[in-house]
């Protein structure tokens, strides 16, 4: 194994330039964002012609108003300073349950409503009405079964990975990966055992955690996460860290992971050697670890492969796609990755696009490099997932290289 120790590169004494004026209409999304979440849904199912009973359409309007108000509220108590769970909960929830309310009243708001104006059904008030159940019915449906699939243990995905430069003695290596377990307001111990259950199924020669663990310090969710130290490799059990560590104590994760047999790869590589070939396994923290302003922490590729043979195949862990330019840069055969969700609720998985060069699979980048993205083990915040199933991935190495005879 390689460890580095190199020190921070020197930084620029000149300030940046000013932001832009986009940027800083971004400050004001957070404001802008739970207001329309509420309202659109609230205007598509209420008054858009619907006449409902007075008693209706004021009942309705107070149910929206106190999610538009209670989300934010319960969001801050349940992520903010005081990580009060059950807030946590009741926020996340709303959050999810919001955004699927809003995506199909917009879509069926327009999309339905003009159909139904085509084919002539109804007058003006039987169309809006069709549109409002429609959109209740829709979302009913979407976060039930959304519901039931972020809480079931994952699929397992299979798939084979050619790798040019893999040795043939390494062809048909097995790396599970897990990642974006995100243990947290929702007790998921027994949910945790059941995956690390799955995981030793598939008879890894190497078990990969991408990061993003937990929402909570380690001390808070060990609970959960004891589960990891049951998990099997014939080989090794290596973790990185993700963005949401450097939330929660990023330091107490490593240190937690390490104590339950796994090796963190904070910038450092191991080899793996099978059948008189050998493959460099690196890892590098968190892209945001830097910023995180905790001693040691940041993504420094070059550290993680420092002393490894250049001729070797490597297989580099890097929580989020957005690394991949470096790796590609660098030559790196494999990178393995999670971050995205595969956008967890749709259509969300447009905006991950704006800030991911993947969002799911086998994508190719520069002349050499792989990238794996997992769409995750378990979600953040809102208990949904729709169009966006969870995995847990067996990633089998192939070589294109033909044995030696000995």
């Amino acid at each position: 194994m390689t460890d580095t120790d190199s020190a921070r590169p020197a930084e620029g004494e000149a300030r940046g330039p000013r932001p832009s004026r986009l940027h800083s209409l971004m400050r004001f999304i957070p404001l802008i964002a739970p207001v329309l979440l509420w309202a659109v849904p609230c205007w598509v199912l209420l008054h858009a012609g619907q006449h409902w009973p007075l008693a209706v359409a004021l009942a309705g309007t107070a149910v929206f108003f106190l999610a538009l108000v209670g989300m934010p509220l319960a969001m801050v108590r349940g992520h903010g300073r005081r990580q009060q769970d059950w807030a946590a909960i009741i926020g996340d929830t709303l959050l999810g349950a919001g955004w699927v309310l809003f995506t199909w009243s917009v879509l069926l708001g327009v999309l339905l409503r003009a159909a139904l104006a085509v084919t002539g059904v109804g007058d003006s008030q039987d169309r809006a009405r069709i549109v409002a159940w429609a959109v209740l019915g829709v979302a009913a449906v979407l976060l039930t079964w959304g519901y039931a699939e972020a809480r079931r243990v994952p699929r397992v995905r299979r798939i084979d990975v050619q790798l040019p430069r893999l040795g043939a003695g390494l062809d048909g290596l097995r790396v599970a990966l897990v990642t974006d377990t995100h243990y947290g307001p929702l007790d998921r111990a027994r949910w945790s055992a059941r995956v690390c259950e799955t995981v030793n199924t598939l008879e890894a020669d190497l078990v990969c955690h991408a990061g993003d663990i937990a929402d909570g310090t380690a001390e808070r969710r060990r609970a959960q996460a004891a589960p990891l130290g049951t998990v099997r490799a014939t080989r090794a059990r290596v973790y990185v860290t993700g963005n949401h560590e450097y939330y929660s104590e990023a330091q107490g994760w490593v240190d937690l992971m390490d104590e339950l047999g796994w090796e963190p790869l904070r910038n450092r590589h191991l080899l793996l050697e099978r059948g008189g070939d050998t493959l460099v396994v690196a890892g590098v923290d968190d892209v945001t670890a830097e910023s995180s302003g905790l001693a040691g922490h940041r993504a420094h590729l070059a550290g993680a492969i420092d002393g490894a043979d250049p001729d070797l195949p490597v297989l580099l862990l890097a929580h989020q796609p957005t690394f991949v330019d470096r790796a590609a840069a660098a030559g790196i055969d494999l990178q393995l990755s999670g971050h995205t969700h595969g956008g967890q609720i749709w259509p969300f998985h447009h905006l991950v696009r704006l800030d991911q060069p993947a969002l799911a699979g086998l994508s190719h980048h520069g002349a050499r490099t792989l990238l794996y993205t997992s769409r995750g083990t378990g979600f953040w915040g809102p208990p949904f997932r729709v169009f966006a199933p969870s995995e847990i991935t067996l990633l089998v190495l192939r070589s294109t290289r033909t044995a030696t005879a000995p």
